[in-house]
């Protein structure tokens, strides 16, 4: 019987592939990677709401007597999986990192678990939070902090942060995440794994409110490219739950992902011409990374869209606040649950409540100009480059950073302000590790695409990574237990 360790170190497409060739066992799968977990989550704290182990266990029989039978499997039979905890998950508690949620149960899925369960995989619990998913760094009064993979005492980043140090750990073969400003991009970041952005609808989401454009999105994240086309593949697609999501064929996620790039065109967009400050360091890493593509045959040239990055912040601010006031207003209006309301996002919801239908249409007006001026920039150029974050992972016993480099942060989200510009224009935007810091700290850069150009994304980023291998090469001291 192969180590547990072993079990473990496969990535996905290999792990199914050894399960659904009886090489192992699903209850093996399952005792190896609840094994890792008991050893290493404590440290890290990014698996929450696991559930029991012999209840696991018996849903990893129940999968090997399937395989035993013939029946049908699907590309995830038998693997553990822990949706993010923004996610309901039928008879798992849901909590959103809130006090407010703390014991909710929820009796249905979402789009995104009931397609991870309809995959074969097999739900063990969930993926740490910040509270409401607000902050790019994942602590809340329900679970506490979550740890990075490369360094304890430093943030995870977030909100997808469960999610991105249980993968980085290999705690789960690949994981599900979602970003409004940069939180499937900033966590895959600060730990050194793939995070990847979607375009609005090619990942349906039930949210309550299906006929208006969300600034959030779902998406997967891996360790590798196949990975990522793998759990995407699984995830994407029409949903008519989902008037608005894209009804391309997902299977073309598992085609093949290698191809020529010689003559590529990429525009670096680094600190837009001077306007974002960044943590000393970060910048040079990102450079070093684009030597990478230029070695690939990818021309890379510094270039920036022609409009106001500033403007495409204050607009965004707007919508932000209505969006996030609108889901947590009635929460707001009783003074007792109130009270139990982080402040970040009682912040969000008082904006909102200042904020008229009018600031929304301009709002609206300006993120459509933006998008025409990114849509001019790909009449040019194949890709966007960018960093993922304006800094490395700070002290995880910061709320937020208060200043980069000197600048001073006037929002609890400021520090994040290199992601938004992808998230308004509405881009594809995968995170692929670009290296390290002196200290051992990881550091990634964004691939961002043109609307609904997720295969591009991933097959750049496929030859960057076996060009690269970040993931292989440099895995977290912890990994090794």
């Amino acid at each position: 019987m192969p180590h547990a360790t072993d079990i473990t170190s496969l990535d996905a497409l290999a792990l199914s592939a050894a399960v659904k060739a009886r090489q192992l066992s699903c209850v093996e799968v399952m005792d190896a990677f609840l094994d890792r977990i008991e050893l290493l989550n404590p440290r890290v704290n990014a698996i929450v709401s696991l559930q029991p182990r012999d209840l696991l266990r018996r849903q990893a029989q129940r999968a090997d007597a399937q395989l035993a039978r013939g029946e049908p499997c699907g590309p995830l039979h038998g693997l553990p999986a822990a949706i993010k905890d923004l996610e309901p998950t039928d008879g798992i508690r849901t909590t959103l990192g809130s006090p407010l949620l703390r014991d909710f149960v929820p009796r249905t899925d979402s789009i995104v678990a009931e397609r991870i369960k309809r995959a074969g995989a097999i739900l063990i619990g969930k993926t740490n939070v910040p509270e409401f998913g607000l902050g790019s760094h994942t602590f809340n009064p329900v679970f506490g902090t979550t740890f990075n993979a490369y360094d304890q005492s430093r943030t995870a980043g977030g909100s997808s942060g469960g999610a991105a140090v249980a993968l980085a750990l290999r705690m789960l073969p690949v994981a599900d995440g979602s970003d409004h400003a940069g939180s499937l991009r900033n966590p895959a970041a600060f730990n050194n794994v793939f995070g990847f952005r979607t375009s609005f609808g090619r990942v349906p989401a039930d949210w309550r409110e299906v006929f208006m454009p969300s600034l959030s999105v779902h998406g997967p994240l891996a360790r590798n490219l196949p990975d990522l086309a793998l759990l995407l593949s699984i995830i994407a697609g029409y949903d008519e739950r989902v008037p608005l999501s894209n009804r391309q064929d997902p299977a073309r996620f598992r085609e093949p992902l290698k191809r020529e790039l010689k003559g590529t065109r990429l525009a670096w967009l680094g600190d837009f011409g001077g306007y974002l400050p960044f943590e000393a360091g970060v910048l040079d890493v990102c450079r070093r990374a684009l030597r990478s593509f230029e070695e690939l045959g990818c021309v890379v040239e510094e270039a920036r869209p022609d409009y106001s990055i500033d403007r495409v912040w204050q607009n965004w601010l707007k919508l932000r606040s209505w969006q996030v006031g609108a889901f947590l207003r009635e929460a707001y209006a009783d003074p007792a649950r109130r009270a139990l309301i982080k402040p970040e996002a009682r912040w969000e919801i008082e904006r909102g409540f200042e904020v008229t239908a009018y600031d929304i249409a301009d709002a609206s007006v300006v993120r459509t100009m933006w998008y025409q001026a990114v849509r001019a920039m790909f009449e040019n150029y194949d890709f966007l480059i960018l960093p993922s974050a304006q800094v490395f992972p700070f002290d995880a016993s910061l709320r937020w950073p208060s200043e980069i480099n000197g600048t001073a942060m006037d929002t609890y989200h400021r520090w994040m302000e290199v992601s938004i510009p992808i998230t308004m224009a509405g881009c594809p935007a995968l995170n692929v590790p670009a290296g390290f810091d002196a200290r051992g700290l990881p550091m990634g850069i964004q691939i961002a695409g043109p609307n609904h150009a997720e295969m591009a994304c991933m097959q750049l980023a496929y030859a960057y990574d076996e060009a690269t291998h970040w993931v292989t090469s440099r895995p977290p001291r912890l990994a090794a237990g």
